[in-house]
């Protein structure tokens, strides 16, 4: 996880990072997971914001033969207000209202963010979500910064 916001840091401005959260898997056999929502500005279109995600992904093995589970996955939840399909990226992403370890830290990190395809805030949604997902806030420190205080 350090290594991949460490390369985020890289084209990503005012970065904030949201506490991080252990899950179980989704849509995959694998052991826990551990959740972080990110915010930032960048300068980058967006098919080229998702290229390079795609590639720091590579380069933590994401897409290796031999991995086991899922080393990292970095997705664009929302991107200004944009709403609909660009090049097959579906935004705002689905996965947003349908994840509790998606909307929570997404509504911690930016609780008066407007879901575009809802036109409610993160802080409402989370409110209103009835998800069936048990989450747990880790410890976690990046670059001397404690994300989680447990």
């Amino acid at each position: 996880m350090c290594a991949g916001l460490d390369a985020l840091v890289g084209f990503l401005h005012d970065m904030r990072c949201s506490a991080v959260f252990e899950s179980q898997a989704v849509g995959i056999k694998s052991g826990p997971f551990f959740n972080l929502v990110v915010t930032g500005l960048t300068d980058l279109p967006l098919m080229e914001l998702d290229r390079r995600l795609k590639f720091i992904e590579a380069d933590n093995g994401r897409y290796a033969p031999e991995r086991k589970g899922l080393p990292l996955d970095i997705d664009v939840l929302m991107y200004n207000d944009l709403c609909g399909s660009f090049d097959g990226l579906v935004l705002p992403r689905a996965e947003i209202l349908k994840n509790a370890f998606v909307l929570w830290p997404l509504s911690l990190i930016a609780p008066q963010l407007v879901h575009s395809g809802v036109g409610k805030t993160m802080s409402q949604l989370w409110a209103e979500a009835r998800i069936d997902q048990v989450l747990a806030p880790v410890s976690f420190e990046w670059r001397g910064q404690q994300l989680t205080n447990v």
